[in-house]
């Protein structure tokens, strides 16, 4: 990664599921900022899985409690979240995501 990169603790990921749908399509790729010390109600996040270390979900915060923070997704209907595992704790976040972008298509050079 280039500087301003590691510089912002930006890191990258691919959505591969349709739980966030309309806002994240399955596809689509998002930059995050790691480690982000405090997220806000509405903010997406990235987390592992709490039953399944190594799984990451994307996922919107829609409250903060005492326990850490409650995730959901924008489509509740594909979405496996704080209704099925509970909260997290705040400090499990992974990532706050920041930007969605498109990679271009492969071209030979």
């Amino acid at each position: 990664m280039c500087g301003a990169a590691l510089r912002f603790r930006l890191t990258r990921y691919e959505v591969a599921e349709e739980s966030m749908i309309p806002v994240l399509q399955p596809g689509d790729w998002v930059l995050g900022v790691r480690d982000p010390g405090s997220v806000d109600v509405g903010d997406v996040v990235v987390v592992d899985h709490p039953g399944r270390p190594g799984f990451r979900l994307v996922k919107r915060v829609v409250e903060r409690d005492s326990d850490g923070v409650v995730l959901a997704g924008d489509n509740p209907g594909r979405s496996v979240d704080s209704r099925h595992f509970g909260s997290v704790p705040a400090g499990a976040v992974l990532a706050r995501l920041v930007l969605v972008y498109h990679p271009r298509p492969l071209r030979p050079l």
